[in-house]
């Protein structure tokens, strides 16, 4: 067959086939637009042949992208413009090193590499960088020397990304300084390169150096900021944009809920709904870790309410995360409603429901389903084991959960974590086998951390057992030696023991050292607006009407009627 000769059928037929392969999407597509390319010599025609190729691997199952490789490896002599197809259709696909298989093979079927163009080498040399294969990508770069590829903008500016995503910042600040000139591609490429290897400081000095930026530098500067957890500047950064699209509010939101700041979030995304910016996907998985930090049950329902009419699909992540908000919020039944309507499921969402059927005193209904899981032919990850061990610890299944715990590196071949044994000595512990709890901290392979001794303390002050809780106390005093709270409770058990004394040594040292007494705090959601309060703050907008509201309710001599 002589692949490659166009042919000029009729504008209403060529429609229709480009029609055809738009819309396929299975495998089944995929055959029915092939027979019609078979059928009216369409096969022959190298751009339509060239959009069915790139179809069947970026968009189809695994054996359709078979199936267009199949039916590459039938092209007798394919050129320059198919070869390039390919081995792009791949690299969209996610699929990097079948993409350099091919720029070899196509090396080594053409007897030399000048079959390949400037095209070939910048998608090649991006292939190289999503696998970090930095001498592969070297090679790559001494071939484009050698055929004069190396003065190509694109080329260059794939090189810059290569060796930075390779976390070679030398050889793409040299490939970058030796660029005669610079468009924006190259100069957000080298921005990227410097965040990719967490190097902030010299983003900051590019960034200010670049004569003109686009949305996607800056960005690239609220996102590197954000990952580095320097929230100040992501914000400043943020502040002086004067654009914003839906990747900066996710950014700066992720900023946000990388310090742990869950309220602000959710006012930052209140505030880019104001503004007009439709949330995707990645903004919604934020903000709903958000609302499970805060219990926020009512602007959580609200954004699931959104994901709905604004059509974003519900994919294993997004599920996952609706699972957890609003199990943590304590709505167990929509928790399951959406755990039940998924039609895939991983690991993750898995142990999402398991841990919030646990967390809701359901220990049963959380091991049921676990057995369930695991016959299903899901392994489970040590993440599914804190949710197991917790849901018999909240039913005091002392028996199950030593059986459990000896399964996970045993049949899983999972090493417990500082969780698991921190979920077992609690275990031990509130079942009254207080000395098995002790030991079993003496075992760990590990030292044991403020968790682990958090759980002796719980166990020893519900079975009084004052001499471990002293140890217990002292032992999380020695890890945070300025959390307040740790000597209060070594008062407190001095006291239990009518130790006065050193209940007074205690306060005595608290004094000493000015350790700082943590501020209560608490939120209230209104109107789908999180409003936190800190004792002693005003920095609430409406903070004198509320302090003058606590003056009259702790005046006894006026009388409130309700």
């Amino acid at each position: 067959m002589n692949f490659g000769v166009p042919l000029p059928p009729g504008k209403a037929i060529v429609q229709k086939a480009m029609a055809l392969i738009g819309k396929a999407t299975s495998r089944n597509d995929i055959l029915r637009a092939h027979a019609f390319l078979v059928k009216t010599s369409f096969d022959r025609n190298i751009f339509v042949l060239a959009k069915f190729l790139r179809c069947c691997v970026e968009r189809a199952s695994h054996q359709a992208i078979l199936h267009g490789r199949a039916l590459f490896v039938q092209i007798l002599f394919p050129d320059t413009f198919i070869w390039n197809t390919l081995i792009r259709a791949y690299l969209l696909a996610r699929i990097p090193g079948e993409s350099l298989r091919l720029f070899r093979q196509m090396c080594r079927i053409s007897g030399s590499i000048t079959i390949a163009d400037s095209y070939t080498f910048s998608i090649s040399l991006q292939a190289c960088g999503r696998v970090e294969k930095l001498t592969t990508g070297s090679i790559i770069h001494a071939h484009a020397v050698k055929l004069g590829f190396c003065s190509d903008l694109f080329v260059q500016t794939a090189l810059v990304e290569m060796y930075g995503k390779c976390r070679d910042l030398l050889h793409a600040r040299l490939v970058f300084d030796d660029m005669p000139e610079r468009d924006l591609v190259a100069y957000n490429a080298m921005l990227a390169d410097y965040l990719n290897c967490g190097d902030m400081l010299e983003a900051g000095r590019l960034f200010a150096e670049m004569p003109e930026r686009d949305l996607i530098s800056w960005n690239t500067m609220i996102h590197g900021y954000a990952m580095s957890r320097d929230l100040g500047s992501a914000r400043d950064v943020f502040d002086r944009m004067e654009d914003r699209d839906s990747i900066s509010w996710s950014s700066i939101i992720s900023a946000y809920a990388q310090c742990r700041k869950p309220s602000v979030e959710l006012k930052l995304f209140y505030e880019m709904q104001l503004h007009g910016i439709a949330p995707d996907s990645v903004t919604m998985l934020i903000v709903l870790s958000a609302c499970g930090d805060l219990g926020v049950l009512g602007m959580g329902k609200e954004i699931h309410r959104l994901i709905k009419t604004d059509g974003i699909t519900v994919d294993i992540k997004l599920g996952t995360a609706l699972i957890d908000m609003y199990a943590r919020c304590g709505d167990i039944e929509n928790s399951l409603g959406v755990f039940n309507s998924m039609d895939e499921k991983d690991v993750l969402a898995w142990s999402a429901m398991i841990i919030g059927l646990a967390n809701h005193g359901l220990g049963k209904d959380a091991l049921d389903l676990f057995s369930k899981m695991v016959l299903e032919g899901i392994r489970p990850n040590d993440m599914t084991f804190v949710g197991v061990l917790s849901a018999c610890n909240h039913t005091g299944l002392l028996s199950e959960g030593k059986a459990y715990f000896n399964s996970m590196s045993k049949l899983y071949g999972i090493d417990p974590k500082m969780e698991h044994y921190g979920c077992m000595i609690d275990l031990l512990g509130r079942s009254g086998h207080i000395e098995d709890a002790r030991k079993l901290i003496t075992h760990m392979p590990f030292e044991p951390d403020a968790v682990v001794w958090r759980a002796l303390l719980g166990a020893c002050r519900i079975h009084k057992n004052v001499d471990l809780a002293e140890e217990a106390i002292m032992n999380l005093i020695s890890l945070e030696p300025c959390v307040y709270g740790h000597h209060v409770l070594l008062s407190n058990v001095y006291a239990q023991a009518n130790q006065w004394d050193d209940v007074a040594k205690v306060r005595s040292r608290i004094r000493r050292k000015s350790i700082p007494k943590v501020r209560g705090c608490s939120s209230i959601e209104l109107e789908n607006i999180v409003h936190e309060f800190v004792a002693g703050d005003s920095s609430h907008s409406r903070s004198n009407k509320i302090y003058k509201m606590l003056e009259v309710l702790n005046d006894p001599s006026r009388k409130i009627k309700f």
